[in-house]
C-alpha cells in the first residue's frame, strides 16, 4: 500500500531555498519514491526542476544552485491507485500572460475528469493523466482580478481530497479540503513560513511546528500572512492509514504524536488477542512501533527478528525471474537464532491483497518458529480507498472474499487478530467522525458513484 506523495513548500527571502526543499523531501520520501521536484520563485518567474527518481537521484549539486529564489515548492509521489501510467513528476507549471503558478497536490481530485474536459473545450490541451495538472489549469483559468480570487474560485469546483501548496511569483499557498483527509502543516523559519505533509520535515530543517493547516482552508504566505476560510458543508474524515501507517512516527498529525498511537495500537491488540507465545516480532518499519507496545503490554519480550533491507524497491534496476520469485527474501532477513524453536507473536501494520503475508510467514517457519501468531493493527479492509492511496480494487482486498478464520489458513499462521474499530480510535485519541473508516465500514465521506467511474482508468495525482 503507497500513500501518493508528500509536499513541501518555504517562503524565506535570505536563505537557500531549493536546498531547503531539497532536505525537507528526504524526510518525506517515505510517501513517494518514484518522482521528485522543486519549483522556485525569484520574484519575476517560477523555474522547476522534476524529474522520475528518488529525491537523491533527481537533484545534483547544479540543479541546486540553478534554482534561487526567496520561495519555492517541492513534491515526491508514488504512481497512485488505478494508474497505467508512470507517475507524473510535480511541482507542475502552468503560464498563461502574466499568471504562473506551480501546483504540488496530495490526494484524489474525483470530478478531475469532468473539470479536464471543461478546460479542453476551453482551448486547453493536456500533457499528463495528473489532477495537479487539472488544478495548474483551473486556476490560472478560473475568475478574478488577484490570486485570492482565483484560488477561492477554483476550490470551490474541487471535489475530494486535496492537500496542496502553490507557487506564485509572489507568493506561497496553501489549500486543504474541508474533509482534511491527507495531512498538512505550517511552520516557521528565519521569519518566514514552512509548509509540509508531515512535521518531521520541519524538524529536519530546524523549522518551528505552528499547527496543522485547517480542512477548508486557503492560506497565503508571504511577507504577511492571510487565510481564507472555505464553508465545510460536509463531515471530517483524515485518513485513519496516516497514523498506522504512512506518517513518520516523529510526525505529528492531528495533534497526536504517530510514534504513541502506534504503541497503544500494540498494547490495545495484546488486550483484544492476547496468547502465550515467547517473543513478539514486528514486520519493520511500520509495524515496529506497535510490536513494542504489544510485548509492554503483554509482558513477552521484544526481538528484533526480522531485518528490513530500506534500499529494496528504491532503485530502478529490476531483479531476475530467479530474485523476482525470492520475493520477500529480498527485502527481509530472519534472525533464525532468535527465531528457531520459538513461540512468535508477529505484529503488522495492515493486510491488504494478503499476497505477501503468507510470504513473511513462510520466511519465519524456514528461520524455525514453533508457532507464528499474527497480529494485526489495522480492522479487515474491506472496501477500496476513493481518495488517493494506492491499495486495491475490492475483489483483491483478501478480507472482502474471506472470512478471520479463512484469512487465518490462507495465510498459514497459528491464530490470527486484527484491531477492533474501537480499539483503534482509542489508540489514536481522535473521534470516529473525524475519522476517514471506509476502507473498513464502507461509510465513504461522498458519494462513491463517483469515484467508480474512472477510479480504474487514470492517475489520480
Amino acid at each position: 500500500m503507497h500513500e501518493s506523495c508528500g509536499i513541501f513548500g518555504v517562503f524565506a527571502p535570505g536563505l537557500d531555498i531549493a536546498r531547503l526543499v531539497f532536505f525537507a523531501l528526504f524526510a518525506l520520501q517515505h510517501r513517494g519514491q518514484e518522482c521528485a521536484g522543486i519549483a522556485v520563485t525569484d520574484g519575476d518567474s517560477i523555474d522547476v526542476h522534476a524529474k522520475p527518481g528518488l529525491v537523491s537521484q533527481v537533484f545534483g549539486e547544479e540543479d541546486l544552485t540553478r534554482l534561487r529564489g526567496f520561495s519555492g515548492i517541492g513534491h515526491t509521489c508514488y504512481s497512485t491507485c488505478g494508474s497505467h501510467h508512470p507517475a507524473t513528476p510535480q511541482p507542475i507549471v502552468e503560464r498563461s500572460g502574466t499568471w504562473q503558478v506551480a501546483v504540488s497536490h496530495n490526494g484524489n481530485i474525483t470530478n478531475s475528469a469532468a473539470l479536464r474536459r471543461e478546460l479542453e473545450q476551453g482551448g486547453m490541451s493536456f500533457h499528463s493523466e495528473s489532477d495537479a495538472e487539472v488544478i495548474a489549469k483551473l486556476v490560472i483559468a478560473s475568475h478574478g482580478a488577484t490570486w485570492q480570487e482565483k484560488l477561492t474560485n477554483a476550490v470551490s469546483r474541487l471535489r475530494g481530497a486535496y492537500s496542496m501548496v502553490l507557487l506564485t511569483p509572489e507568493t506561497l499557498i496553501a489549500a486543504r479540503d474541508p474533509m482534511g483527509v491527507r495531512p498538512l502543516c505550517l511552520g516557521s523559519l528565519n521569519g518566514g513560513w514552512v509548509l509540509a505533509s508531515e512535521s518531521c520535515a520541519l524538524d529536519h530543517i530546524g523549522a518551528e511546528f505552528l499547527r496543522d493547516i485547517r480542512p477548508g482552508e486557503l492560506l497565503f504566505l508571504g511577507n504577511t500572512q492571510h487565510s481564507i476560510e472555505q464553508p465545510q458543508g460536509g463531515r471530517r474524515a483524515s485518513c485513519v492509514f496516516e497514523h498506522i501507517y504512512f506518517a513518520r512516527p516523529d510526525s505529528t498529525i492531528e495533534g497526536r504524536l504517530v510514534h504513541q498511537a502506534r504503541l497503544k495500537m500494540g498494547a490495545k491488540l495484546a488486550q483484544e488477542h492476547p496468547v502465550d507465545a515467547d517473543i513478539v516480532v514486528g514486520v519493520p518499519d511500520s509495524a515496529t512501533t506497535a510490536a513494542i507496545g504489544y510485548a509492554r503490554a503483554s509482558g513477552i519480550p521484544y526481538r528484533e527478528g526480522l531485518l528490513k533491507n530500506r534500499y529494496v524497491g528504491r532503485t530502478f534496476i529490476q531483479p531476475d525471474q530467479r530474485l523476482r520469485d525470492l520475493r520477500v527474501q529480498l527485502k527481509f532477513n530472519p534472525l533464525t537464532s532468535l527465531i528457531k524453536d520459538k513461540r512468535l507473536v508477529v505484529v503488522d501494520d495492515s493486510i491488504v491483497r494478503g499476497t505477501t503475508t503468507p510470504h513473511v510467514v513462510s520466511l519465519l517457519r524456514q528461520a524455525g518458529a514453533r508457532e507464528v501468531h499474527l497480529r494485526i493493527c489495522a480492522p479487515p479492509l474491506r472496501h477500496p480507498c476513493l481518495l488517493g492511496v494506492d491499495m486495491a480494487s475490492e475483489s483483491e482486498l483478501i478480507a472482502s472474499r474471506m472470512s478471520v478464520s479463512e484469512i487465518k489458513d490462507y495465510l498459514g499462521v497459528d491464530s490470527l487478530g486484527f484491531s477492533s474499530v474501537d480499539g483503534l480510535l482509542e489508540a489514536i485519541g481522535l473521534p470516529r467522525d473525524l475519522l476517514c473508516l471506509a476502507c473498513v465500514d464502507g461509510n465513504y465521506p461522498l458519494p462513491v458513484q463517483l469515484e467508480l467511474a474512472g477510479l480504474t482508468k487514470r492517475e489520480l495525482t
